[in-house]
């Protein structure tokens, strides 16, 4: 599972370095949502496979590593930006600010994200 953060993390700040996520309009957040939602799905399939789970296990685990993507990815953006709001540096939205603001929110949203799924096929796996 280190290996799958670790790739993600490296995936999304090369994606910002490149320029592939736009800065303005809907295709920046689209791009972020679409890697954080295929590193969820890379966790709930890992985690499937891994466990030799069948057919319901795998559908159970692809769903319960989205939801739990979601509330992660929620809980960790508001922890990350009350984290950048404590610096001062915030000069309005994070993308505009620049500098280290922007690689340090996505990584952290991703960390956060893939807990969040994490942490959802833990729960379930309790209850099995």
């Amino acid at each position: 599972m280190t290996y799958i953060a670790l790739i993600a993390v490296i995936g999304i700040l090369l994606l910002q370095a490149t320029g592939a996520i736009p800065l303005s309009s809907v295709g920046g957040p689209l791009t972020i949502g679409l890697v954080f939602i295929a590193a969820a799905l890379a966790v709930g399939i890992h985690e499937a496979w891994t466990n030799k789970r069948g057919v319901l296990g795998w559908v159970v685990n692809i769903v319960v590593s989205f939801v739990g993507a979601l509330v992660g990815a929620q809980a960790g953006g508001f922890v990350i930006v009350m984290l950048l709001g404590l610096t001062g540096t915030m000069d309005g939205s994070i993308a505009k600010t620049g500098g280290f603001a922007p690689s340090f929110a996505l990584a952290g949203g991703m960390l956060a994200t893939l807990a969040g799924a994490w942490g959802a096929l833990w729960i379930v796996n309790r209850w099995r």
